[in-house]
């Protein structure tokens, strides 16, 4: 048994039998991420392909309401210059390419809402188990105003193509557990929070048993059959969104918890 490695107020992390669990624990504000906890989460990341010991890893939520529901949007009120943007998206593409890229098989184990980053972090991860009360999707273009990372989006269309990723999106709706499924959103669907932690278990633990090169070697084909946009290529359009009035007024709203109005500039 591995003694824990870290441990912080906002994000837990241990190691136990081979298996790491990386639990969000900000329950008061749905598992809503920090910058700072965003850069914890990519120095796991790496913690993890650096010990051989690890055969599995786990990522969920404290409590039932939330698995994460995506950037804490006060932080972006520090938001001043086009810069900040730009550097806001290229820390979710590097530490999201960075979960990406953990050699063990990564399971999201997903109870309430996985909305925003925290989907994007779902997409990241190789199953994704929810319960019969998860919800999925990135109702942006109902709140914020703003748009997802180049490889957000890359990642959303290879899991579910161009034409859901559209409609996911434009829609803002977040997709039920059923519909999660049928998607390829979710691997499973489980009744409760307690059942979905064993099975997260059971899992890490068929797959810490399989060979892991094996695994390892699959998992980086596939990721590189998928192409990635690369920021570069998305600058005008990050920059479109987020120097937008439409983001201020949505960031506004949604911190002062008002709808919208949203104007198109």
């Amino acid at each position: 048994m591995n003694a824990p490695m870290t441990a912080t107020e906002d994000l837990l992390y241990v190691v136990e039998d081979g298996i790491a669990r990386l639990t969000f624990n900000r329950p008061q504000a749905r598992n809503a991420l920090t910058f700072a906890m965003y850069e914890q989460m990519a120095e796991i990341c790496e913690a993890v392909n650096a010990d051989r010991s690890i055969k599995a890893m786990i990522l969920t939520g404290t409590g039932d309401k939330a698995f994460a529901s995506g950037t804490d949007i006060s932080q972006f009120r520090a938001f001043k210059t086009a810069q900040d943007s730009l550097d806001y998206e290229a820390r979710i593409d590097r530490v999201l390419g960075t979960l990406e890229q953990v050699r063990v098989p990564t399971i999201a184990a997903i109870a309430g809402a996985c909305t925003g980053g925290g989907a994007g972090i779902a997409a990241c991860c190789d199953i994704r188990i929810g319960t019969e009360t998860t919800r999925i999707g990135f109702p942006i273009a109902r709140t914020l105003g703003n748009c997802l990372s180049m490889s957000n989006i890359s990642r959303l269309v290879s899991l579910i193509g161009p034409a859901r990723t559209k409609d996911l999106i434009f829609k803002a709706r977040l997709v039920e557990a059923p519909e999660a499924l049928a998607l390829g959103l979710l691997n499973e669907v489980v009744p409760d929070v307690a059942t979905l932690q064993q099975r997260a278990d059971e899992t890490a633990k068929l797959l810490a048993s399989h060979a892991p090169i094996t695994l390892e070697v699959t998992k980086e084909a596939v990721r590189r059959i998928r192409r990635t946009l690369s920021r570069e290529e998305g600058e005008d359009l990050i920059l479109r969104a987020y120097m937008s009035e439409d983001f201020r007024e949505g960031m506004d709203a949604f911190l002062n918890k008002r709808t919208p109005n949203f104007k198109g500039k």
